[in-house]
């Protein structure tokens, strides 16, 4: 099993999810898809500026290379910095393909659509890491 990963900022979001996520070619790839929407790192280190964040990535990446005869795309979209993020009118929280209430969130797609997702609260627990990307169909 192959993990292709690919970083995206809100500038270049669409172009990323339109190959990814929402082409033709893409729809038809087998592949299992998701998004971990995360905050920006901090300059100068691997960490972001949000805890949870930080606590979360490390168990969804063990968790993905424990994820057996599938290739997977995990496309990790940066929310920006705090203000931009807090900003009640950030793009993805209004994006009612996202609606992100906080980060990190981890969203299964499939047929065009969020099938499952994990929130702040339970993005770090192994078990409901492998409950999501064991969902939908194999």
């Amino acid at each position: 099993m192959t993990v292709e990963k690919v970083d995206a900022t809100l500038a270049d979001f669409g172009a990323h999810f339109e190959r990814l996520f929402a082409s033709p070619d893409a729809a038809s790839d087998g592949k299992v898809k998701l998004l971990l929407f995360l905050a920006d790192r901090e300059p100068g280190s691997s960490l972001t500026w949000c805890p949870d964040c930080n606590v979360a990535e490390p168990v969804i990446y063990e968790r993905l290379e424990a994820l057996r005869g599938r290739d997977a795309v995990l496309l990790r979209a940066y929310v920006g910095d705090k203000p931009t993020w807090r900003d009640p009118a950030h793009p993805w929280r209004v994006d009612p393909r996202f609606a992100l209430t906080g980060v990190p969130t981890l969203i299964r797609w499939e047929g065009g659509a969020a099938a499952a997702r994990l929130g702040d609260e339970e993005a770090h627990l192994k078990d409901k890491v492998d409950a999501l990307l064991g969902a939908g169909s194999n």
